[in-house]
């Protein structure tokens, strides 16, 4: 089963990275949706270089799922890739959680696009996605 989570997982982080650099190279479709905004004003303005960091760490999330799922071989021990696995799911676990302002199920700001979309979508996402790696780094220990 881990097998077919990792999958999974690898297929949403590398969809994720491909839309990020859909918006490195000029795409707008979805770009204000996915930005976080108070009484309609962005929170932040985010660059080519910040959306293309992003897109980079995605597909990092995807290589080391492969990689500890053995889909990939990476010049790193089995142990090393459990433990960055898990790391993952605990930062993809605070992500759902949230700021307590205007990311995550227990945001203050509820009242915007982007807060209806973390609420249905982007938090839940990120709780299966911790949920996912958590699977995928525990999976194989005895």
């Amino acid at each position: 089963m881990s097998a077919l989570v990792a999958w999974v997982l690898i297929a949403v982080f590398a969809g994720l990275s491909l839309v990020h650099v859909y918006w490195c190279v000029g795409g707008r479709v979805g770009l204000l949706a996915a930005i976080p905004e108070i009484d309609g004003t962005p929170v932040f303005q985010p660059s080519t270089v910040s959306a293309f960091v992003v897109a980079i760490g995605l597909a990092l999330c995807a290589v080391v799922i492969a990689a500890t799922a053995g889909i990939l071989t990476l010049p790193l021990s089995h142990t090393m890739l459990a433990w960055l696995t898990r790391a993952l799911a605990v930062v993809l676990l605070i992500r759902a959680i949230g700021d307590f302002r205007v990311v995550g199920f227990f945001k203050r700001i509820r009242h915007s696009r982007f807060a209806y979309l973390d609420t249905i979508v982007y938090s839940p996402l990120s709780l299966v996605l911790a949920i996912g790696s958590a699977i995928v780094g525990f999976a194989g220990e005895a």
